[in-house]
């Protein structure tokens, strides 16, 4: 009863991620919903030509992104400039690369979730992942002027 057990422990430098679950294009049948947020992924819709930088998709994500407003500020968060960046590769995978106004923003754990979702529901994308960085950090010069005009800045 009163053996000593001996726990080893291993040091490593990183562990990576595991892989994302995706929905095989061959997805025949949908389940109901009342609101499909995988919709456009689970169409299994996909224009050889829409890909890539520039493309009908990325321009679709981007669309997609100006749906979403900042809670307290009535602006969308694309022409606010919390998106850094928007790639959509060939296979249709977006990576949006994205900040918020401040670490310790009310909305820093849903908002993220959202973009990822909304880009997900977009016909053609696959996969999206949000990368949230604060490095460089957000400041009012990132609005668009759109966004100053809105806001009674300009």
């Amino acid at each position: 009863m009163n053996e000593e057990r001996k726990i080893e422990t291993e040091q490593v430098d990183a562990v990576t991620p595991p892989p994302r679950g995706r929905v095989p294009e061959t997805v025949t049948e949908t389940f109901e919903r009342k609101r499909d947020y995988l919709a456009g992924f689970l169409s299994g819709e996909k224009d050889e030509t829409a890909g890539g930088p520039g493309g009908d998709l990325q321009a679709a994500v981007v669309e997609v992104l100006k749906s979403i407003y900042d809670p307290e500020i009535p602006v969308d968060i694309y022409e606010l400039g919390l998106i850094y960046n928007v790639e959509v590769s060939e296979d249709g995978d977006a990576t949006i690369t994205m900040t918020l106004t401040t670490p310790h923003c009310p909305v820093a754990e849903s908002l993220p979730q959202e973009v990822e979702l909304r880009a997900m529901a977009v016909p053609g994308i696959r996969d999206a992942v949000v990368n949230l960085v604060w490095d460089p950090p957000w400041d009012p010069s990132k609005m668009s002027d759109e966004a100053r005009l809105e806001l009674g800045m300009l």
